[in-house]
């Protein structure tokens, strides 16, 4: 899952951001409302996490563009802004969920977990399609009673596969989803990644499942179990 992580004392955004990406997601990280809106233009993220007072623009005037553009991702509010007036004014403004600092970080990796389900394929902790489960806490995927653990960096792979099934997903889709901003990656980590994950998979006996869109990238194929 991808993470746009907003924050503008360097202090808090830092250790935050370690937590989250050593938690397994893929995040960005912005000190600044203008950059932040600048990132959203950019890329697609699947949550949002934005502090109130943000120089050059709030984090819930941010809230509210986003919400304007019709973009459907939840946006949870961190901020020292207390009372219930600003959490009513935060929740109406578009945010999913609020949450005041200092927050509890076992708190705060549990509500990113819950608002990170809000998709339908999700039962429970685990991500599923077809008779294939991935456990995103155990970083596992399972099917017929056989489980298979992955790396991280797989496991981020899978979750991005899952959540766009049957969707032809060109290289620089997927690398811009697992690649945190301003990194690079090397011309053949992309297809070394890939090629890892379908090993995993073939111990499941649907290492096919990822289809080779020849000139444009991958496409998850998933099939009913035989």
């Amino acid at each position: 899952m991808r993470i746009l992580l907003v924050e503008d004392d360097f202090e808090q955004l830092e250790p935050l951001q370690s937590i989250l990406s050593e938690a397994g997601y893929i995040v960005d990280a912005a000190e600044d409302g203008e950059i932040a809106q600048w990132l959203i233009s950019q890329k697609d993220y699947d949550l949002l996490i934005l502090d109130w007072m943000l120089p050059t623009m709030s984090g819930l005037s941010l809230c509210r563009q986003y919400r304007l553009a019709g973009k459907k991702s939840p946006v949870l509010i961190l901020t020292a802004k207390d009372t219930i007036p600003d959490k009513v004014m935060g929740l109406d403004a578009g945010a999913d969920d609020y949450l005041v600092k200092p927050a509890d970080l076992v708190e705060l990796l549990a509500r990113v977990r819950a608002l990170g389900r809000r998709v339908p394929d999700w039962q429970g902790d685990s991500l599923r399609i077809a008779d294939l489960q991935f456990h995103l806490a155990q970083l596992s995927v399972e099917r017929n009673q056989v489980k298979v653990e992955l790396s991280p960096r797989e496991a981020q792979l899978l979750e991005y596969l899952m959540r766009h099934p049957n969707q032809v997903l060109t290289r620089n889709q997927i690398e811009e989803a697992l690649w945190e901003c301003g990194m690079e990656p090397e011309s053949n980590a992309l297809t070394v990644l890939v090629r890892k994950l379908r090993h995993r998979l073939q111990m499941l006996g649907v290492g096919d499942w990822i289809r080779t869109v020849y000139g444009m990238g991958y496409r998850l194929n998933p099939q009913e179990s035989n």
